[in-house]
């Protein structure tokens, strides 16, 4: 069973947390401030941090700051302001994994979460299958019905991204820091090609692709 430490102040966002995690078979532990989730964090194991921002005593960012200074490779997914694009950067750049604005639905925060687990555990494979293609990750390379597939970096980058996130919707702004990098600046013009260019090399039938996914008005799912 794995362990998640909740770290959440308003009492009614904690209890809905708990309770759902919970109920998807998790050990959960709750914080309601920064400071004993930094102890709770350096005392006990932990599979996983679901973070806020905005705590008493301490916030999260210096949470994350003082946890990742002290060697603790525990995946932490933050939770964020949905308008506030400095936050998700910065949580990044500070050593977090992953993140979820707020509001956000019960079944995408299920989604990050497992796939922060499964990322943390390894068990992806060396080489990852879906339909006729397989992913080589040792290689960096993509392979369809046995012939390589010229693949640019940042195609690479992404398809890795969706693997490795498979299930959970990614948005735009999580794609660009996946491959592009934290704090970089492109169209979502720009993203959007290169989807379309990468399921050009994945899908059987690009244009009604059945792998690589829109979910309208939030981003792209990868349902390998």
């Amino acid at each position: 069973m794995s362990r998640i430490l909740v770290v959440e102040d308003e009492p009614g966002i904690a209890l809905g947390l708990e309770d759902d995690l919970k109920l998807e078979g998790y050990d959960v532990e709750v914080a309601r401030d920064g400071e004993t989730a930094t102890r709770l964090a350096r005392e006990q194991p932990f599979d996983l941090i679901l973070l806020d921002v905005m705590l008493p005593r301490k916030d999260g960012f210096e949470v994350c700051r003082e946890l990742r200074r002290a060697g603790l490779r525990t995946p932490i997914l933050i939770l964020t302001a949905k308008t506030q694009e400095a936050e998700k950067v910065l949580g990044l750049e500070l050593g977090a994994d992953d993140y979820v604005t707020k509001p956000f639905s019960p079944r995408e925060l299920r989604a990050r979460v497992k796939a922060l687990l499964r990322r943390a555990s390894g068990d992806t494979p060396e080489i990852y299958r879906f339909g006729e293609v397989e992913v080589d990750f040792s290689r960096r390379e993509l392979r369809r019905r046995g012939e390589p597939v010229e693949v640019t970096p940042l195609e690479f980058k992404l398809l890795t991204a969706f693997i490795r996130n498979r299930g959970c919707v990614l948005s735009r702004e999580q794609l660009l820091d996946a491959a592009w990098g934290p704090g970089t600046f492109v169209t979502d013009r720009v993203v959007d090609n290169q989807i379309v260019s990468l399921r050009r090399k994945i899908e059987s039938e690009p244009t009604r692709p059945c792998y690589l996914v829109s979910v309208r008005g939030v981003g792209y799912r990868f349902d390998g």
